[in-house]
């Protein structure tokens, strides 16, 4: 029997020799990971800004065709309204020339009647006389038909005019309603980049920032910079057996996950008022410092060791900082105070993305500059992934 135990101790521990990584530790970060890393962020970083000048060139060209379109629609307007007015000038024209000739046709049919038209033309004194009369009263009614004829010819031109007018106005209309949505779509794109660009832009710099302190550590701590060094050698830091809380107190009031249309990458830790001290939640060292950011505030980024595992932790919606890039800490140094508050726009602040003081607080695995990637997060150790959670101690270990 204590045989097979023996054997099934055995069989499990090298089951797990293989399947299980020695101390879990994640791939090395070099001095040359972080110089591709800065020079894929300037690349992405340039792609990101022809596409958003090519944007605003398109913008403008759609803005000088809705000057055009909108130039035109004044033009068709002012054309209406002339083409109006010689229409009611017609109209004037035409029930003046009808009342002229009702009261002609009247009196030549009064005429008629009364055989004073026979008398008109019998009564001239000779053959031209004659003649002459009756020519000038055939030639009465035929400029008044004739004058009748252009007339109505002249009105049915202007209300064909007026017509086509008012087309002209709906097509530059429409025109104009299709160049404000182009123009409101790129805008969106330019929206995207802007609020991506100073995410590129920011990551750049923090990836920047980071490979040139640690260039210089290493040169100093090791008197070379070649790629190949692995940069935790560099810094003489303490690794972590364990995690502390960041705050001495408070309490969980918004956990990881889907939040709002959008991902929150770590708790929001509240009950605390701004001021208060935020502390390492493991030794390492400042990665990176973001101040003033629309969403986020000021955000610190701090590498760590902790049985082994490289991780990234850090502090959002902070008051101020306490630390530099490029700083060692340990558990007990206070890196920031809570912030949140008085920092909210919502209070004329900077930070569209907090309501009132809080911590948010994160972890993530590997060391890295930039976006907090999704797949890396994981709920910081000592932390239910819940709402509502409290802790009284930064010892407090949640199990």
């Amino acid at each position: 029997m204590i045989k097979k135990i023996g054997i099934l101790i055995t069989t499990i521990i090298v089951f797990f020799s293989f399947f299980i990584p020695i101390n879990g530790k994640a791939q090395e970060e070099t001095l040359g990971s972080l110089r591709k890393d800065y020079e894929a962020k300037l690349k992405a970083k340039q792609d990101n800004d022809n596409k958003s000048d090519q944007a605003k060139k398109e913008i403008a060209a759609k803005e000088k065709a809705i000057g055009e379109a909108e130039e035109n629609i004044a033009k068709a307007k002012k054309e209406e309204e002339d083409t109006q007015e010689q229409i009611n000038e017609s109209n004037e024209k035409i029930e003046k020339l009808t009342k002229e000739v009702n009261n002609v046709l009247k009196y030549l049919q009064e005429m008629k009647s009364q055989n004073a038209y026979l008398k008109y033309v019998t009564g001239a004194s000779s053959m031209t006389d004659l003649i002459t009369r009756i020519a000038a009263m055939e030639q009465m009614s035929k400029s008044i038909h004739e004058t009748m004829t252009n007339l109505e010819n002249e009105i049915k031109q202007n209300e064909n005019l007026k017509k086509e007018l008012q087309e002209k106005q709906e097509t530059s209309k429409k025109q104009i309603a299709n160049y404000q949505a182009a123009i409101k779509q790129l805008h969106n794109n330019i929206e995207e980049y802007d609020q991506f660009a100073p995410d590129l832009a920011t990551q750049l710099n923090q990836a920047k920032t980071k490979y040139e302190n640690t260039k210089r550590q290493c040169l100093a701590t090791l008197g070379k910079d070649d790629d190949s060094i692995v940069t935790s050698t560099c810094y003489n830091f303490a690794t972590n057996s364990t995690w502390l809380k960041p705050l001495t107190k408070g309490y969980v009031t918004s956990n990881i996950g889907s939040r709002w249309g959008s991902y929150h990458n770590a708790l929001d830790i509240g009950g605390n008022s701004e001021g208060t001290p935020v502390y390492a939640a493991a030794s390492g060292i400042v990665s990176g410092k973001i101040s003033k950011y629309k969403c986020g505030g000021n955000m610190l980024y701090i590498d760590v060791v902790v049985n082994g595992v490289q991780y990234t932790t850090y502090y959002y919606h902070l008051l101020r900082f306490n630390v530099n890039v490029g700083d060692t800490v340990d558990q007990n140094t206070i890196i920031g105070y809570v912030g949140g508050g008085s920092t909210s726009t919502s209070n004329g602040g900077y930070d569209q993305c907090t309501t009132g003081p809080h911590l948010h607080f994160g972890v993530s695995k590997g060391w890295f500059t930039g976006t907090i990637y999704r797949a890396n997060v994981i709920t910081p150790p000592g932390f239910p992934n819940q709402e509502g959670y409290r802790f009284y101690s930064r010892y407090d270990y949640y199990r």
